[in-house]
């Protein structure tokens, strides 16, 4: 109907029509109690008492992903950057492919329907490639995200009788359990996918590694920080505009970015912290900066800003797995006492050792999509099937215990 449509007022009717229906749907199911128990509570504050009512109702996997999905395709087609899909199987095939419908990455139209329509040829090396990607995103699941999730369980849940030094530990296990999780998830996604023809978003790109905050969110979930950039940081006027529209408009991207992970407070102001990293940046014309460092070893300068980034990125973590903001500020104040230069309770000797192995993998491995092709490039046959096997052995180890990933919720 956008495109029939003989005006653009009535392109602009049929725009917002579509999208007031995908944000319904996302509204109702994810944001309905967190709105009506705000609504009480801001009114609890001047003395008065509401009694809202709240739905009992579960959140659709995936939901907000497919829901931007959708989005993408109106508006790409509304803004003349593709036509609309005859095929409704191919449509829906495009908002619900198996592989990416409940963690992502948030695919375009663009980008992911002309493969759908086109013939798919089975290529041998892109299966090979594809398998290596899941396995290395298993490992990265299985090995590294669960393992770390144990003991960031264990401090997040004890945060009262905890000392300072392990909340610390307990933050930089959740880290990398984040990341694990997530990334590892990614890569199961993008290897299925190429095992059937198709190449979806890369979503990750090592962001842990970043010299600044800027760098980090062209690193870290690539296809969402993209998606607020094309659809509503551009369309708000983007940079082209004053200082302080800029300035505005980035504040909403951080903002939105918090609250589509979840109707908690802890997202918004997740969102929020991001966005005071960032406005030094902004500031000083500093937000375009990346490490381009390709020795094998960064240099002092480069190694120094990698790690108060990755320090920036733990402690804005915190608001992110924490229950609520209460359990925020507790977990935070716990760090800053008396016991900060304590020997941890937590000290899994292992996986530390684990951790900083896959570390050292991954930054040899940090400019290369697929980590495994990076780590075993020019390693004899009989080597690499060796370390296949051993990351399958580790695989099947440590599967015992099953955890879902932490982006279904989302």
């Amino acid at each position: 109907m956008i495109s029939k449509a003989q005006s653009n007022n009535q392109k602009k009717i049929w725009l917002w029509t579509s999208i007031g229906i995908n944000l319904g749907f996302l509204m109702f199911f994810k944001y309905f109690n967190f709105f009506i128990e705000t609504f009480a509570g801001t009114f609890s504050l001047f003395g008065y008492t509401i009694s809202g009512w709240t739905l009992n109702i579960l959140l659709p996997v995936g939901i907000s992903f497919y829901t931007f999905h959708g989005l993408s395709y109106v508006i790409d087609i509304y803004n003349n950057r593709i036509k609309p899909e005859g095929s409704f199987i191919n449509y829906s095939l495009f908002v619900s492919f198996f592989p990416l419908l409940v963690a992502g990455p948030i695919e375009r139209a663009t980008h992911l329907l002309p493969q759908i329509k086109n013939k798919r040829i089975f290529r041998n090396e892109e299966a090979i490639a594809g398998l290596k990607q899941i396995l290395w995103g298993l490992f990265k699941k299985v090995v590294i995200a669960d393992n770390c999730a144990k003991y960031a369980d264990i401090a997040f849940n004890n945060t009262e009788g905890s000392s300072g030094s392990t909340l610390v530990l307990g933050a930089v296990f959740f880290a990398f359990q984040i990341y694990g999780d997530f990334s590892g998830y990614t890569d199961i996604a993008l290897g299925s996918a190429r095992l059937l023809g198709i190449k979806l978003l890369r979503n990750f790109s090592y962001p842990y590694f970043s010299v600044n905050i800027a760098e980090f969110w062209r690193k870290w979930h690539i296809s969402l920080s993209s998606w607020f950039r094309d659809y509503v940081y551009i369309p708000l006027g983007g940079s082209r505009v004053t200082r302080d529209k800029q300035i505005r408009n980035v504040f909403i991207v951080f903002v939105l970015s918090g609250f589509w992970h979840g109707a908690n407070w802890t997202f918004i102001i997740w969102g929020i912290l991001h966005f005071l990293y960032f406005l030094p940046l902004l500031l000083l014309n500093r937000n375009r900066k990346i490490n381009e460092d390709n020795k094998n070893l960064p240099d002092i300068k480069t190694l120094a800003n990698i790690i108060i980034t990755f320090i920036m990125v733990t402690f804005a973590w915190i608001f992110f797995r924490a229950e609520n903001i209460n359990h925020a500020f507790s977990y935070i104040s716990g760090i800053f006492s008396g016991s900060f230069f304590s020997v941890p309770e937590l000290f899994p000797k292992t996986l530390l050792l684990t951790i900083a192995i896959f570390v050292v993998l991954e930054w040899r491995a940090r400019n290369n999509e697929i980590a495994l092709d990076s780590i075993l490039h020019r390693t004899p046959l009989f080597l690499r099937y060796a370390v296949y096997y051993f990351i399958l052995f580790l695989v099947f180890y440590y599967s015992s215990e099953q955890r879902q990933f932490i982006y279904f919720q989302f």
